[in-house]
């Protein structure tokens, strides 16, 4: 087949949206597919054989890291030279507002997928107001292709509330040779500050108000033995690192490659406390590199732990709750699970075996 993918974010940006992307393109390439991407400007040339068509976009000013491609001239063209067996639009934003009428006049089959809650992320930049109208708006756009593809239940069902149509729930692999137990490493424990009876707790993921971060420091507070380590950087990181000065928590920045495999397996508990994200890619990783996980019960996190088996799952918001999951069960408890991913029923990976 001849696909041809269109997306707001791309490399070098790192967010779960990319890493699907990516996994996409990797996995059609295998199975010998042609693909086209268009992406933002700052996107590589190529990636996994797939041509990559550059398109001019803007910054969104609360959120520089987010870019916002309006709709722009030269689209037709560059899907009628490749001519398509199929079009993916994948997080539809700014672009929405055009893509579905292009294609249709091109008479290919447009599909798309939903990744980022963006009604519930208004919320968090004093946009409020507009949750209501983010949500019409990609209603609108959503229900003019023939399927839109939920990375968890829990987002099709709220999606179905909101009046989207054709939905199907589309599961996410992980790359279990990159994310492993066998990158734990305690000289990396020590280079970050933890003790050898420390617990480490670990988040992986943007420093930003959406992720709730601000949880763990009420949760944190007063535990002894725990230790915090945040991977990943964002809007809130100042703020963050002021209210956490004092407590025994690290920021590192963002990691990628083996030193991020290298964090995910030193780690004992992975948290995530974000009650707004619609998978969770950062989860599967975790797990993969055998850590327990705790999150809150909304979102990805239910599709993906196993109460009592392989993680926690605290009530959304509520930092008590987040402060039991942390502190209440013992190491024994959290971190024995060094657990193989393969019970969970997700696609085949593209570098390895689930």
């Amino acid at each position: 087949m001849r696909i041809a993918l269109i997306c707001e974010t791309f490399l070098p940006n790192v967010n779960g949206v990319v890493m699907t992307i990516c996994r996409i393109l990797e996995h059609l390439q295998s199975e010998g597919h042609e693909t086209l991407l268009l992406a933002p400007l700052d996107a590589p040339d190529s990636y996994a054989g797939a041509e990559i068509i550059h398109m001019p976009g803007v910054s969104f000013p609360l959120y520089p890291e987010l870019k916002l491609t309006p709709p722009q001239f030269g689209l037709t063209e560059h899907l009628r030279r490749f001519q398509p067996d199929v079009v993916h639009l994948v997080g539809p934003a700014l672009l929405g507002s055009i893509v579905p009428h292009v294609v249709h006049n091109l008479r290919v089959p447009l599909i798309s997928s939903y990744h980022t809650n963006f009604g519930s992320y208004s919320h968090y930049y004093g946009l409020g107001f507009f949750k209501n109208l983010v949500n019409f708006y990609l209603r609108c756009v959503h229900n003019q292709t023939r399927m839109t593809l939920c990375p968890s239940k829990a987002t099709l069902r709220w999606l179905r509330s909101q009046g989207f149509r054709r939905l199907r729930v589309w599961g996410r692999g992980v790359d279990t040779v990159k994310f492993h137990p066998s990158y734990r490493s305690l000289a990396w424990r020590e280079s970050i500050g933890a003790q050898p009876d420390d617990t480490l707790l670990v988040y992986v993921g943007r420093i930003a108000r959406e992720k709730r971060l601000d949880l763990l420091v009420d949760a944190i507070r007063g535990m002894d033995g725990v230790r915090v380590v945040l991977v990943g950087d964002g809007p809130a990181r100042p703020e963050l690192q002021q209210r956490m000065e004092g407590l025994p928590v690290h920021f590192t920045g963002y990691l990628k490659g083996q030193d991020l495999a290298t964090a995910y397996a030193s780690g004992d508990v992975f948290v995530f406390p974000s009650d707004t994200d619609t998978f969770g890619q950062v989860i599967q990783e975790a797990m993969a590199s055998g850590l327990a996980v705790v999150t809150s019960r909304s979102g990805g996190g239910p599709d993906l732990v196993r109460e009592g088996i392989n993680g926690y799952l605290f009530e959304p918001g509520v930092a008590s709750d987040c402060g039991y999951s942390c502190g209440g069960w013992s190491i024994s408890q959290m971190s024995v699970h060094r657990w193989a991913i393969q019970d969970v029923s997700m696609p085949k990976s593209a570098h390895g075996p689930q």
